[in-house]
């Protein structure tokens, strides 16, 4: 499968951002996805899971209440509703997909067989 992240851009403090990850190549519903991001210097972090019939979902707790991932295998996307963003989200956002998710590791991108190219995403002060 591969995996196209879109959505990114500059935004203020406060603002909301809607990420998309579109899957070709094969159906996407036999695939857990996750999001995950990478600040300049860092490393790449979890942000948000889904299971593959869009549920359960799981959220890093930086995000808790804030971020929202959902999808909608009908059109073979999933989505990342961004609210009440912060500088400190600034990052490459990337979307990932594994048929086979080991549940116990999947906030790890270890754990993810395919990724999409990332997207990026700044919030000014």
């Amino acid at each position: 499968v591969q995996l196209q992240a879109s959505g990114g851009g500059l935004v203020q403090t406060g603002d909301s951002l809607r990420l998309s990850c579109a899957a070709s190549g094969r159906t996407f519903d036999g695939y857990a996805v996750g999001w995950f991001r990478q600040a300049p210097g860092k490393e790449r972090e979890f942000v948000a899971g889904i299971g593959r019939s869009g549920g359960p979902t799981y959220y890093a707790d930086s995000v808790k209440g804030r971020f929202t991932i959902s999808r909608a295998n009908a059109k073979n996307t999933v989505a990342l509703q961004m609210n009440s963003l912060k500088p400190e989200d600034t990052a490459v956002y990337y979307c990932a997909a594994d048929r086979g998710l080991i549940q116990s590791m999947r906030n790890r991108a270890s754990a993810y067989d395919y990724w999409g190219q990332g997207t990026l995403v700044t919030v000014s002060s």
